[in-house]
Parts: C-alpha cells; sequence; structure tokens
C-alpha cells in the first residue's frame, strides 16, 4: 500500500472479542501484527475479554506486555458477543474501527483490502463469507433459511452471510455506538444505519482452537432477537393465522347448522370438535408467544441496565472513558 502524507499518523482501531481464546490468541495476534505490520496508521488493538473463563487474560496480559499496541477490556461476566463488540467500538479511538473475531475464522490478512476500501470513500467495508470450512449443511442451510426470512420481514436489508468483520468510519461507529438496544443484532444495525457501504468477499478457515461458542441454542436465540428486533412481521402473521381461523370457524358453524337444520343428520361432533379446540388452542398460545416475546423485549429495554459491565481495563490510561459499561479498575 502506498502511503498517502495525511494517513501518516492517523489512529485506526482493531476490535477482537474474545471468549475461552487462549489456545488461539497468541496465533491471532501474530497472523494480525503480520497484516497490518505496513500500514501507515497508529493502529490500536484492543481485545475485549467477554468474561473467559479460561487462560485468555494471562494471554491477553502476556500480549500487552511484548505489544505496546494491544489494550483490554475485561468484563466482569459474560455478557455476549455482540456486547464484547459494542464495547469495544465505544473504546475505540480510530478514525476507522476494524472488528474481526479472534478464532482466525476472519482472515486478518484482509484488512489492508478492508482499509484501501476505506480510502476510496466507503464509510462502511463489511465482509460476506462464500464458504466456511468445517460448517455442516445443516448449517449453512438453516443461516440461508434465517437471511431469507429476515429480508422478506424487515424493512432493512441483510446481506446473507454478512459477517462482524468489517470497517466503519469514525462518522458511522459515532452513529452505532448511540444505538443502545439491549437486544442487539449488530449486522441489521449497522445495515439500517445506511452510509456509503461496499462489501468484500472472503472464504472463512476453519477455527484455529477451541470450539465454536454458538450452539444451537444460542444460534436461536441470536436468530429470535434479530427477527423480533427488525421486523413486526411474526405479529401480523399471528393476526393473519387469526383471521384465518376465525374465518374457517365460521365456515365450520355454516356447516354445521346446513347438516342439522336441512340434511337432519346426527352428528356425533367428537372428532371435529376435539381437532377444531386443539387447533384453536395451540393458534392462541403460539400468538400469546409471539406477543410474549416482544413484550419481554420491552420490559428489558425499559429497564436500561448498562449492556456491559468493565472489570478492567489495561493500557487506555486516564485519558479515555468513552466505554460506557461501569468500570473497576484502570491501568
Amino acid at each position: 500500500m502506498t502511503p498517502t502524507p495525511m494517513a501518516e499518523y492517523r489512529p485506526i482501531s482493531i476490535v477482537a472479542p474474545c471468549f475461552n481464546e487462549a489456545d488461539g490468541l497468541m496465533a491471532f495476534h501474530a497472523a494480525l501484527s503480520a497484516a497490518i505490520a505496513d500500514l501507515p496508521y497508529d493502529v490500536e488493538i484492543i481485545y475485549v475479554d467477554d468474561g473467559s473463563t479460561d487462560a485468555t487474560p494471562q494471554v491477553l496480559d502476556a500480549l500487552r506486555k511484548q505489544d505496546r499496541r494491544v489494550k483490554t477490556l475485561v468484563f466482569s461476566r459474560n455478557f455476549g458477543h455482540q456486547a464484547a463488540l459494542l464495547a469495544g467500538l465505544d473504546a475505540a479511538r480510530g478514525d476507522a474501527v476494524i472488528t474481526l473475531d479472534s478464532d482466525l475464522q476472519h482472515p486478518p490478512e484482509r484488512i489492508p483490502e478492508l482499509i484501501r476500501a476505506w480510502e476510496q470513500g466507503a464509510d462502511i467495508v463489511y465482509t460476506v463469507r462464500r464458504e466456511t470450512d468445517g460448517v455442516p449443511l445443516s448449517k449453512r442451510l438453516t443461516s440461508r433459511l434465517f437471511y431469507w426470512l429476515m429480508n422478506r420481514a424487515s424493512v432493512t436489508p441483510i446481506v446473507p452471510g454478512a459477517a462482524d468483520f468489517r470497517l466503519m468510519d469514525r462518522v458511522a461507529v459515532d452513529s452505532f455506538c448511540a444505538l443502545r438496544e439491549t437486544h442487539r443484532f449488530n449486522r441489521g444495525l449497522v445495515s439500517w444505519l445506511g452510509f456509503r457501504a461496499t462489501a468484500i468477499e472472503f472464504d472463512a478457515p476453519a477455527r484455529f482452537a477451541g470450539e465454536s461458542k454458538y450452539s444451537f441454542t444460542r444460534m436461536l436465540r441470536f436468530a429470535v432477537d434479530g427477527l423480533v428486533s427488525f421486523s413486526v412481521w411474526p405479529l401480523r402473521a399471528a393476526m393473519l393465522l387469526g383471521f384465518g381461523m376465525a374465518a374457517f370457524a365460521a365456515l365450520y358453524i355454516v356447516y354445521a347448522l346446513y347438516v342439522f337444520f336441512v340434511l337432519r343428520w346426527t352428528v356425533p361432533g367428537w372428532t371435529s370438535t376435539l381437532v377444531t379446540v386443539l387447533l384453536i388452542g395451540g393458534v392462541q398460545l403460539l400468538s400469546v408467544g409471539l406477543v410474549g416475546e416482544y413484550v419481554g423485549k420491552i420490559y428489558e429495554e425499559v429497564k436500561r441496565r448498562p449492556l456491559y459491565v468493565v472489570r478492567e481495563r489495561h493500557g487506555f490510561g486516564n485519558d479515555h472513558q468513552r466505554a460506557s459499561g461501569a468500570r473497576k479498575r484502570s491501568v
């Protein structure tokens, strides 16, 4: 990359959440350092420890001691990947901020491409997975189904396969950090912001070490949060289903009356009544559950609790207090 005179001392931040990544952090940092070695920018690297229970904090301490660019935020407990990304963005000081996972599935060597696209005028440079090594067919299919539903249920378009590996200009970062939703679906929030955006495709390698932290249950919860946060379509679908059941019930009443008064048949009714009651009861419970999901989200939002709590901050000094979580110690 050819350095530009104005870019020589411009700050760029890199944010990498960590949760039980002790086995691969050194390899990730080595790959990241190699990728940014020739960048004509003042780079800071912010690792966010999302309540790890392994040796991740100790590894981060070692990295901070050997690399002056490293800064760390340590959560008081596990608040989740989306909250960890937000914490890093809150703390970042760069004119542009790059977020990526620390498991090497987001290849650091693509960072110069993101920066070139930003230098050419893009406010947001997002990445799109083409393939991911080691991912079963079932997960790929459910991912496609999720994005299909999201793009039909929401007015905010979301690119299928978009990853949390992205670059955001300072104006986009500030706008994103102003969104303090409790149940966060960052990919949707970034799309909602607008701004000038461009995409870079990449193939994700298999994890370098450890196991994915996204179990089926967590993925399902993440999908529900995304759908509920960006669409009222489930409520409308429940209402339409209710109208359909009401129409079915009205037709069945007409049929029953016709059979009784015109044809003079004796209608036993046990099977049809049971089926009807179970069907209508199931629809009602489903509808109540959907309403409850939205009410629960409202309940979580109105409490206005911090989205994360920072137990320790290392490497920031006393002149940087952007992070919005509670703070215990700053070094």
